[in-house]
């Protein structure tokens, strides 16, 4: 494997990493929001787009320069036969070929994918951290208005029976603002949860996918080595039928 293509398989890995990073359980959303609020994240965020467009730009260069190299060496396939039966080894150069073409077309095509993944899982933890921190202020501040209105109440006398009812009916407007706030929030958090399972799914799909792939080319290697043999072995009996002729 050539270095750029390395590098861009080094970079599929650290994709997947972080996106089981993302995915554990045991880390809140909020540490999340603490870590994407870092001194060092924060620096990168002002030019977070660009180098995200860069980024995106070159995965799409490479590629396309995969599907190139696939379409080149797929070829017409008559015309692969007729050179094959010519000689074996330019047909086994073109299979090997072929096969890296596939590899690098899958690697350039994940690296891709994960790319949008990555972006979108961190988007939606960042708005669900900031979800679970309204939740939990409006929680508090309803909590407040009732204790104060309990206060206000118990301190009144039967001659400020009627400020009081105001004062409680006042609260109580507010109260139920706040727990249609809440509500809202709630509504908002768990949506924001079931993309996130969705998202899941989906990537769990796409390992499952990836796994495949890596059977296919595991089974195209061990296709290739015995070619190889093959071909040693007919190259044995050539140079065996030349010492006999000669």
């Amino acid at each position: 494997m050539s270095l750029q293509w390395s590098l861009i398989a080094g970079f599929l890995y650290t994709e997947l990493v972080v996106v089981v990073l993302l995915l554990l359980p045991g880390i809140s959303p909020s540490r999340w929001q603490k870590v994407f609020r870092s001194r060092f994240l924060k620096a990168l965020s002002n030019q977070a787009s660009v180098y995200f467009t860069v980024l995106l730009g070159v995965l799409f260069l490479f590629l396309l320069d995969a599907l190139r190299e696939m379409r080149k060496y797929s070829g017409d396939p008559a015309n692969t036969k007729h050179e094959s039966h010519q000689h074996l080894d330019a047909e086994m150069q073109t299979n090997m070929r072929l096969f890296r073409a596939q590899r690098n077309f899958y690697i350039s095509g994940f690296a891709l994918f994960l790319c949008f993944v990555v972006k979108r899982l961190a988007t939606l933890i960042s708005i669900q951290a900031q979800l679970t921190a309204e939740n939990s202020a409006a929680l508090q501040q309803a909590r407040s208005a009732t204790t104060t209105a309990r206060n206000m109440m118990v301190g009144k006398g039967e001659e400020s029976q009627n400020t009081s009812n105001e004062a409680a009916a006042q609260v109580k407007g507010q109260l139920k603002e706040k727990e249609d706030l809440i509500s809202k929030l709630q509504d908002d958090l768990n949506k924001k949860s079931k993309e996130v399972k969705e998202l899941q799914s989906e990537l769990d799909k796409k390992k499952k996918n990836h796994d495949a792939m890596i059977s296919q080319n595991e089974g195209l290697s061990r296709e290739y080595d015995r070619l190889a043999d093959e071909n040693a072995k007919l190259q044995k009996l050539m140079e065996s039928s030349n010492k006999k002729d000669d």
